[in-house]
């Protein structure tokens, strides 16, 4: 087996690649088109998506990908019973477009269903976060592409107060009052994966997400929760998984979901509860 650990020095540096193209063609007025769902893609997206997968191929390349754009283009690699790996080359394509900085850079290992490693590199801020294993970290990327810092992060317990993370492009009304049924004294509207970060470094506590999203939107993000001590459940409380084809969804689309920090804090239960 691949271990976690093992891969995240390649995908830090294939999402660091990535994000230095990315950033040229954010500052440059990138061409939109529309894909069949009616989501937006720039060449952002692909050239990002092609710098990727040449990297993993070389480095990695006895595991399958699963990448959006190769999805959308028809070609799906046989994943069944087998590790791979998940890329969204540029998360939050509404907030690229739309010039908010949370885009993101997302790649993510699966062994057995599970996020095992990944990476979420926000390019525009000049972050990213990983994690494998019990240890997420924050890396801080300074303006030549290179790593400048680095620290161990985790979920926060015991605050007084409560924070609810929402998508900015995407919230709908079953999130909204899921939140009003509960006790969280706060919500904040942000883009992309970064809200699965916010959550594992411990400025919010819970995302929960009920309009739709791919497999490939949230398994770096979800792979660096875990392993800052949080967790990520469907309503009924079972854990989000990977590689799924679920009646009803499309190939690798996720049910709603619920991202959590530290579940023991008042007035945050699950919603079955």
């Amino acid at each position: 087996m691949t271990s976690g650990e093992n891969v995240l020095s390649v995908f830090e540096d294939a999402a660091l690649a990535a994000g230095r193209v990315i950033l040229d063609i954010y500052r440059a007025d990138p061409e939109i088109r529309w894909k069949g769902d009616a989501s937006p893609v720039t060449e952002a997206d692909e050239a990002a998506e092609k710098i990727i997968l040449e990297a993993l191929a070389m480095a990695l390349p006895e595991i399958p990908i699963i990448a959006e754009e190769e999805v959308a283009a028809g070609r799906i690699p046989d994943i069944d019973g087998r590790h791979f790996i998940l890329v969204d080359p540029l998360d939050g394509t509404r907030e690229f477009i739309g010039g908010h900085d949370d885009f993101t850079v997302n790649i993510a290992l699966i062994e057995d269903g599970k996020p095992i490693a990944g990476i979420v590199y926000a390019p525009a801020l000049g972050v990213a976060y990983s994690g494998a294993s019990s240890r997420a970290e924050k890396l801080e990327i300074g303006p030549d592409f290179h790593e400048t810092g680095r620290q161990e992060i985790r979920i926060r317990t015991g605050s007084e107060g409560s924070c609810a993370l929402i998508s900015r492009s995407h919230n709908c009304r079953e999130t909204d009052d899921y939140i009003d049924a509960t006790a969280i004294l706060e919500r904040r509207a942000v883009g992309s994966s970064l809200k699965f970060c916010l959550v594992a470094e411990g400025n919010a506590d819970i995302y929960p997400r009920f309009s739709p999203t791919m497999e490939w939107d949230t398994a770096a993000g979800d792979a660096v929760l875990r392993a800052a001590g949080g967790l990520v459940t469907t309503r009924d409380g079972a854990p989000l998984t990977y590689g799924k084809h679920i009646a009803g969804l499309r190939p690798f689309e996720n049910p709603a979901f619920i991202a959590w920090g530290d579940r023991a804090k008042a007035g945050m239960t699950s919603q079955e509860n």
